[in-house]
């Protein structure tokens, strides 16, 4: 019986510690606190072996974007129920990683509410926590912060045009010179 006692004591230790091993991996996102990361694994789990993907996990909470489309016009894009509490979390958590400085995730923020609205975009910024959120967990590493120009230097070429076209469209002449490194 004792062996049985021991066997279950060592089983609930190792268990808290992995436990604590995923909330400070999971705090380690902007926006995302003690209370979040603790509400997310209670939601969500440890184990995600469960989810094949991020997709699946998303789908799962409810937060991945709505696709409806017929006759190849596009349709609803509405969000699907899903668990209301992971939602939530999500959602409070995108709203406090949005007002971040200088991380990506206030950058994808910006970008898409300019284009999408603050809603969407909040519902999108949960969306993206959730799949790092799920990716830190299954390979327990930090989170990596890409930076606030990570867009811009994904098309370098079309930023420098954009931003040519608008200074000529106010009145100026621009001719673009490398700065020497």
């Amino acid at each position: 019986m004792e062996e049985a006692v021991e066997r279950v004591s060592a089983e609930i230790t190792q268990r808290l510690d992995d436990d604590q091993a995923a909330l400070e991996l999971l705090d380690t996102i902007p926006g995302v606190g003690r209370r979040a990361a603790e509400i997310i694994l209670a939601e969500v789990g440890t184990d995600l072996a469960r989810f094949p993907t991020a997709k699946h996990l998303a789908s799962w909470a409810g937060i991945c974007p709505g696709h409806k489309e017929s006759g190849g016009k596009r349709l609803s894009g509405k969000t699907r129920k899903g668990n209301i509490w992971l939602r939530r979390v999500l959602f409070e958590v995108a709203h406090a990683a949005s007002k971040t400085k200088d991380t990506y995730l206030s950058a994808q923020y910006r970008r898409l509410a300019a284009r999408r609205g603050k809603q969407r975009a909040l519902i999108a910024l949960g969306h993206s926590i959730l799949v790092s959120a799920y990716h830190i967990l299954t390979r327990r590493v930090p989170y990596r912060e890409l930076g606030p120009l990570y867009f811009d230097a994904l098309d370098r070429q079309r930023v420098q045009q954009r931003l040519v076209q608008r200074l000529e469209r106010l009145g100026y002449t621009v001719n673009l010179q490398p700065i020497a490194a």
